[in-house]
């Protein structure tokens, strides 16, 4: 996991490193470049809380797309699956549907497979093994997910946490100027109000891809569901 981890943080960098490099080349007429722009803001909004909201985007977006490859690989065509698990139970037995389980991939397969490892001791053990085993699974596909929701959380925290200290640093410099007058606030607003930016674009960025993985494992575990019931049955028939 933190070697895939790892992987994907490098990958984020150079992704974001190439739509900088575009944004760049488009800006090329303007006086400044977008990566100058994300640059000086980044530095103005203060290296603290700027550099904990980029940790959080990096990470966040590293266990994002980790899930995504997972979620993506885990996917299997259960309609498939239990026609050839049927004609399996037909023509060869149990020994040949566990065979056809164990060249599936995906977590149904998984499924499948401890099912029919139990069918000899009765279809109500093999269907609470289809049911202890599903759980299994299901913790599984949501793994590391309730990382992704923290982060979108701590994201506009530190951010408002920059714009309570920003406009803390702002009246202090009222308080030592003994002047109420723009250019003396004007820094310490520019820092609340980047930090709160940069904070609520990291949470929605994060949001899309949550909602996402959510709706995806969602799906998965529909079809986990449904494919069980299936399994019950085609045990029940080939029991009789």
């Amino acid at each position: 996991m933190k070697k895939v981890v790892n992987v994907l943080s490098v990958t984020g960098f150079m992704f974001f490193g190439a739509i900088q490099s575009t944004f760049a080349q488009e800006a090329a007429t303007e006086s400044k470049t977008f990566h100058q722009i994300l640059k000086e803001n980044f530095i103005d909004g203060g290296p603290g809380f700027m550099g904990i909201v980029l940790v959080a985007l990096i990470l966040g977006l590293a266990i994002a797309i980790e899930r995504i490859i997972y979620l993506n690989l885990a996917t299997t065509n259960t309609k498939k699956l239990v026609a050839n698990v049927d004609d399996a139970l037909s023509y060869g037995g149990v020994e040949a549907a566990k065979e056809v389980c164990r060249n599936t991939k995906g977590p149904v397969a998984s499924i499948f497979y401890q099912g029919l490892d139990r069918v000899d001791e009765g279809v109500d053990a093999a269907e609470k093994a289809v049911v202890s085993y599903g759980g299994v699974q299901m913790g599984l596909l949501e793994k590391n997910v309730s990382w992704i929701s923290l982060f979108i959380a701590l994201a506009p925290m530190l951010g408002f946490m920059g714009t309570v200290i920003g406009m803390i640093g702002a009246f202090n410099d009222i308080a030592v100027a003994n002047d109420i007058s723009p250019a003396v606030v004007a820094g310490g607003i520019k820092v609340a109000l980047l930090t709160t930016v940069f904070g609520l674009i990291v949470a929605i960025i994060l949001q899309i891809f949550y909602n996402y993985i959510v709706s995806k494992i969602d799906g998965i575990v529909n079809n986990m569901e449904d494919a069980s019931i299936q399994l019950v049955d085609l045990l029940v028939k080939y029991k009789k």
